[in-house]
């Protein structure tokens, strides 16, 4: 039997060319291969999310894209993967990036990474998975939403278990040991 390295899926933008997010992204992939650890990304080399799978695999990470054979050439598919997996559409994306996961980490994103990382919490909370959902926010990108979540919790939308079931954070240290919490 093969044991494979701790995997994480990392959601984020596929968009934004701002160095500071762009650096972000690149140290979280850093981090992810010092640790021995496995990347599950989208698998664009664009962005974000070519940024982190470029310093996952420098740091020595296995990397895993899966991309859906219509963003291939929009978001410029990570051919440099160790396994890159071409979906027909986005849900079976979404599934085989959460089937290869043992946790996830949200940075900052848009509608995309939004969707990915409401679907994955409601997964956890609902019990679908029990894997880690972390959000690194050094720099205040989902403070609003946070805020407006506070405010469904507050009338009685959301409720504390689901709340448990996220860890915001704005340090990577905390993240990455939120990430692989002890047993």
């Amino acid at each position: 039997m093969v044991n494979e390295p701790y995997s994480v899926c990392v959601y984020c933008s596929a968009s934004v060319a701002d160095p500071a997010t762009l650096d972000l992204a690149a140290r979280v992939g850093a981090e992810i291969g010092r640790r021995g650890w496995q990347l599950v990304s989208g698998g664009g080399h664009v962005s974000m999310m070519g940024a982190v799978a470029v310093a996952a695999r420098a740091a020595g990470a296995h990397t895993v894209g899966v991309i859906p054979k219509r963003l291939v050439h929009k978001e410029i598919a990570d051919v440099d993967s160790d396994e890159l997996i071409v979906t027909d559409t986005m849900r079976e994306r979404k599934q085989i990036m959460e089937d290869r996961a043992d946790a996830f980490l949200t940075l900052p994103g848009g509608i995309g990474t939004l969707e990915e990382f409401f679907e994955t919490w409601t997964g956890a909370y609902l019990g679908v998975h029990d894997k880690p959902v972390v959000v690194l926010d050094p720099d205040g990108h989902y403070t609003g939403m946070f805020t407006w979540i506070e405010e469904l919790r507050q009338k009685g939308f959301v409720g504390r278990p689901a709340l448990a079931k996220v860890a915001l954070t704005h340090d990577m240290d905390a993240a990455f040991a939120a990430l692989r919490p002890a047993p």
